[in-house]
């Protein structure tokens, strides 16, 4: 393929075995199904499992596809495993699901689309089906997400969704600004970019919880550090507006 593809969709590796081959073929039916040209990029970050493997021979079962991967060396964390991607990509549209699929991919061509359209970014947000196994993180995520919206004062539901597309051109310039390069990546992005002025579309997408793969959230050490991250970085975007309105004062005096 030797032009941009309209999408490039990242895969985010970490201990995926169970799941990989699977989930990759039905996104696979999902985008061939559409009039989508695409790429996906496997960024696997030091999965402990047979990830690698899997992935090789997912690049070579579907050669007539576009397939490229990156493996790390060394641990980078969600964020900076997705930043990878994005700056890798090659598409005029560029995005990531969480590969268990517990936000379907049938979300992907509405997302694309959305960007299409005019918006820079378009995410899934997600909606809880009732499962009792699951209360506890349903409970986390929407105490998180008025948090989120009570400190930073926008309209933004569910900034943490691992289901994101970003229109790539526009996108760059707050992914330099971006700090995080774990788990608090998600919420940096979103506020940045809903403060510099982005276009955000939520789009509402059925959230279904799989039990049967391992999950790495640690509910109370991780909910504790995100709160400390939020304090952080409520004070750094202070700090930012100040020195940018001295500047700007500056400049006019």
């Amino acid at each position: 393929m030797n032009s941009a593809p309209d999408l490039s969709l990242i895969i985010a590796c970490y201990n995926e075995t169970d799941i990989l081959t699977n989930s990759v073929k039905e996104v696979v039916e999902i985008l061939d199904a559409t009039r989508y040209t695409y790429e996906f990029i496997f960024i696997d970050d030091c999965s402990q499992d047979d990830t690698r493997e899997l992935i090789d021979a997912l690049i070579e079962q579907y050669a007539d596809k576009s397939f490229r991967r990156i493996f790390h060396e060394q641990n980078k964390g969600r964020g900076g495993t997705v930043t990878d991607g994005i700056r890798e990509a090659r598409g005029t549209v560029v995005g990531f699901i969480d590969i268990d699929l517990e936000t379907h991919a049938r979300y992907i061509p509405s997302c694309v689309a959305e960007i299409q359209k005019g918006y820079d970014i378009a995410t899934a947000r997600r909606i809880y089906t009732f499962q009792i196994r699951s209360f506890d993180r349903y409970i986390l995520s929407k105490g998180y997400s008025r948090l989120v919206k009570w400190i930073f004062g926008f309209p933004l539901q569910d900034t943490e969704t691992g289901f994101k597309f970003f229109n790539r051109e526009n996108i760059m310039p707050v992914l330099d600004t971006v700090q995080d390069q774990r788990w608090f990546w998600d919420t940096e992005i979103m506020a940045r970019s809903y403060l510099s002025g982005l276009k955000i579309i939520e789009i509402p997408s059925l959230f279904m919880r799989r039990f049967n793969k391992v999950s790495t959230v640690n509910p109370l050490s991780d909910s504790f550090e995100y709160l400390v991250q939020l304090y952080r970085f409520k004070k750094q975007i202070k700090q930012e507006q100040n020195r940018f309105e001295s500047i700007k004062r500056n400049t006019t005096s």
